[in-house]
Order: C-alpha cells, then sequence, then structure tokens
C-alpha cells in the first residue's frame, strides 16, 4: 500500500520490546472505550460522564475499591490457573468446576471439624483456617489432575475433559447444598450454611488477607518459569511435547502436573470467593455469574501472554470496570448487562490487537524500497 511517496508495509516483529507491548495494550484499551462510547450515546449518555463514573467508584470510592481488589484477587488466581498449563500448551477451561470444587472442600474441612454450628469450640479458629485454605487447594487440584491424567495418559483433549468437569462440579455443590443436603444453610435456601464469624478470613482493612498470597504467588511463578528446571520443562514441553519427549521430559508429567497447580489456585480462587469475601460467607448456586467470572481469567492470560507479572494490571483493570460498569449501570439508569458489554468490547479489542505483538506496519520511501528490492534481486 502506498501512501504519498511512502509505502506501507506489513512485517513480522523479529522482538518486540517490554514497553512496545505495553504501549500496544494502552491503545486498544483506548480503542474499546472510544468503541463502547457508542453504546453510551446510543442510550442517551454522555460517554465522559459514563466512563468518569464508572472508573471513579471502581479505583477511588471508598465503597468501590474494595469490591474491585476482591474481584481482582478472584481473576487473577483463576488467570493463574489457566497461565500454568498454557505455558505447557494445555487449555484449562475447566477453572469455574474448580474454584466450586475448591470452596466445597473448604466448607467440607469446617463441617467435619464443627458442623453447622456456629460457635468455633476446641479448636484454633487460625488452624481450621489454615485446613480450610489447603482443602480448597487440594480440592481444585483433584479435579483438575482428572483432566491432566487423561491428556498425559490417554491424550485425551483438555478442553473437553475440563468443560465436562465443570458441569459434574455443579451437580454435585448443588446436591450438597440443596434441601437435604450435607451443607444446606439451615433456613432452607438455595446455598450454603455460613460460616462463624471466627473462621472466616482475616482482613487487612477491608481486604481479605488472599491479596498478599496472590501477589506473592505472581512473583513465584514468574521465577518459576524462569529459573527453576520444572519451568524450563513446561516450557519446552508447550514449545514442542515430541522434542521435549526426546530431550527426557516426561509427556505425562507434565501435563498432571500444570493441572494439579492450575486446578489448586483455581480452588483457592473459590475459597477466597466464597469463605474470604466481606458479605458473601457461603456458597451460593449462581453458577452463570461466577463461571462467567472464572472464564474472565482466560483472557487475562492470553492478553498478558502468560506473563504472570503482567496479569497483574490486567486482572485489576477488568475486576476494576466489571463494578465500576456494574455501578454506573444503576446510577445513571442504563439497560442491564453494560457491564458485561463494555468487558466483552475490551476483551475482543485486546485481543486483536494482540496481532501487531508479531507484526508491525513499517512505511519506507517508494525510492528506498524499489532500491532494497533491486538489490535482493
Amino acid at each position: 500500500m502506498t501512501f504519498g511517496s511512502y509505502a506501507l508495509k506489513l512485517e513480522t516483529r523479529a522482538t518486540l520490546s517490554g514497553w512496545k507491548a505495553t504501549l500496544i495494550s494502552i491503545l486498544a484499551i483506548v480503542v474499546a472505550l472510544a468503541l463502547f462510547s457508542i453504546i453510551f450515546l446510543l442510550d442517551g449518555v454522555n460517554p465522559i460522564t459514563a466512563y468518569k463514573e464508572i472508573f471513579d467508584y471502581a479505583f477511588f470510592n471508598p465503597f468501590g475499591l474494595p469490591l474491585t481488589l476482591n474481584r481482582f484477587i478472584f481473576l487473577l488466581l483463576c488467570t493463574y490457573a489457566f497461565i500454568i498449563p498454557f505455558r505447557a500448551g494445555l487449555w484449562n477451561i475447566g477453572m469455574a468446576g474448580q474454584l466450586y470444587f475448591g470452596a466445597l472442600f473448604a466448607f467440607g474441612a469446617l463441617f467435619i471439624l464443627n458442623g453447622k454450628d456456629s460457635e468455633i469450640a476446641g479448636i484454633s479458629a487460625g488452624i481450621i483456617i489454615l485446613l480450610m485454605v489447603i482443602a480448597a487447594a487440594l480440592g481444585g487440584a483433584i479435579l483438575a489432575a482428572i483432566a491432566g491424567f487423561l491428556k498425559g495418559w490417554y491424550d485425551i483433549n483438555e478442553i473437553v475433559v475440563t468443560m465436562i468437569l465443570n458441569f459434574i462440579a455443579f451437580w454435585l455443590v448443588s446436591f450438597m447444598i440443596k434441601e437435604g443436603g450435607l451443607f444446606m444453610n439451615p433456613g432452607g435456601r438455595g446455598e450454603s450454611f455460613e460460616l462463624p464469624d471466627a473462621v472466616r478470613a482475616p482482613l487487612i482493612g477491608e481486604i481479605p488477607f488472599t491479596i498478599i498470597f496472590v501477589l506473592g504467588l505472581a512473583v513465584l511463578l514468574y521465577f518459576m518459569f524462569a529459573k527453576t528446571k520444572i519451568g524450563y520443562q513446561i516450557k519446552a514441553y508447550g514449545q514442542s511435547p515430541a522434542a521435549a519427549k526426546y530431550a527426557g521430559i516426561s509427556p505425562f508429567k507434565i501435563p498432571l502436573q500444570v493441572f494439579i497447580m492450575g486446578g489448586a489456585l483455581a480452588g483457592l480462587a473459590g475459597y477466597h470467593y466464597f469463605a474470604a469475601v466481606p458479605g458473601v460467607y457461603k456458597i451460593a448456586r449462581n453458577y452463570g455469574f461466577f463461571g462467567d467470572l472464572a472464564f474472565y481469567g482466560i483472557i487475562c492470560g492470553l492478553i498478558s501472554r502468560g506473563n504472570p507479572l503482567a496479569a497483574i494490571p490486567v486482572a485489576f483493570l477488568f475486576g476494576g470496570l466489571s463494578v465500576g460498569g456494574r455501578f454506573v449501570q444503576g446510577k445513571l439508569h442504563i439497560g442491564f448487562g453494560i457491564d458485561y458489554a463494555l468487558l466483552g468490547v475490551l476483551m475482543i479489542t485486546l485481543v486483536a490487537f494482540q496481532f501487531f505483538y508479531r507484526y508491525q506496519i513499517v512505511a519506507r520511501r517508494i525510492e528506498e524500497e524499489r532500491a532494497n528490492v533491486g538489490i535482493s534481486s
């Protein structure tokens, strides 16, 4: 394509620096917000007013910011649950089921130790909280391990298996908390019993302690992929399973290991949302809502290109926009679902702009281009 005295060409990037990747992502966000302004205009709302309300509430409001941080922790754990298998070339689509399984195991640990009693007796609350966290990780890991085992031993497609396991997990949770179920709410509502005050997750201000864990996990995962033997094996398997096998890397252990690690983190996401977020403290059957949120972990993982540190701002942005979008929907009387629509446009735009991670548009003078063609011929 020519533009004046210049010829525009699309070329493959040899490398992509961190600041260029950041610049591309920022540009994608700006384009997404500009595109979504059309929705606000069609609804008779000034886009500047709408975005001001969204960002003010989500990131600066004393009530909205804690909600954003809680949503951010959940999304980041789901993102890491996706990233670990993704670095091995595998797709974990089962975070929704794994997080419910984790929550089920966490509440099961409390049920075994204390039943549904509202008071804790005989056991330290700190020990119970620790056991609930361990149980949550174990529950998610067990469910995900099924997909890892079937992939490693029989080479069964992990996407199909994890999707099936999601439905199995949903039905099992429903069975446990329905009327007559072991975990049924004493009031007969379609949710689990509520956690006693003593074993609710400790708060730092208004934020559960899980925020320290999830940020530390980002550094740990980055170090694992960059410096450790298992990180090297995961990357080698992801680039070429056949070559990795030839190099002595087990084609059975890697799928099993990455799914166990990913499932454990998804289970912790379940613990965080149902046992640590203020105002929740029980397992709800809103599978669509939490399932949809978990799937945004896939998008955050893809946008961050599997980088645990780069996933932090992406998950924070998505968490804030989901909270701010829901708030502005009510305040400005906008149609229901504006938060999902905003995240959808942002998601599509960010994924589309990943094209520029691999390719760049180069402008050269036509005379220079002709000279280059002459030399090459």
